[in-house]
């Protein structure tokens, strides 16, 4: 399982690009996590499933809220993983008004998230293998402070969390 001191899993996340630029075409594009988390500060965070109760009403907004803060405390990018394909990604990304503070990324194969031991089964309620909630700062990929949640909580995952901690690494 993903601790700290790690680095994050090799592999890649998909993100949906709503308009064509920096190498990237409309729709979506896929990005190598080693490459693309170099030389960054990233506050990460997963969750169960896009449009899902807690993630759509607490989950994501409090990411996109605190997003000019976590900045301010070093952050440079803000990543939200989830085991949904890049056009729910995107289309949930549009209705939470991410754009330009937290990048929507997809494990449609849930290949990442296995890889960072991180998995939630939801089989029995018909949402197949998920990731478990989670947050993490990552810092030029190694893995500085992570933040599981226990099964059906959101106590530790969140925007204030992970930006006490970002100020604290900062400082």
């Amino acid at each position: 399982m993903l601790k700290v001191g790690d680095k994050l899993p090799s592999g890649s996340l998909q993100e949906f690009i709503e308009v064509e630029g920096n190498g990237c075409a409309i729709g979506p594009n896929s990005f190598d996590v080693e490459k693309t988390a170099a030389g960054k500060t990233i506050a990460l965070f997963a969750l169960p499933g896009a449009y899902t109760p807690t993630c759509s009403a607490k989950h994501v907004p409090g990411f996109v809220e605190k997003a000019d803060a976590l900045r301010a405390a070093g952050v440079d990018e803000i990543w939200c993983v989830s085991v949904n394909d890049a056009f729910v990604m995107g289309a949930w990304g549009r209705e939470q008004k991410t754009t330009g503070k937290v990048r929507m990324m997809a494990d449609g194969s849930a290949a990442f998230t296995q890889a960072t031991g991180l998995t939630l089964d939801l089989t029995a309620r018909g949402m197949g293998l998920r990731s478990n909630r989670y947050s993490a700062l990552v810092v030029d990929g190694t893995v500085k402070t992570l933040n599981v949640e226990g099964p059906g909580k959101f106590e530790v995952s969140d925007a204030d969390t992970m930006l006490k901690q970002a100020a604290a690494l900062k400082a």
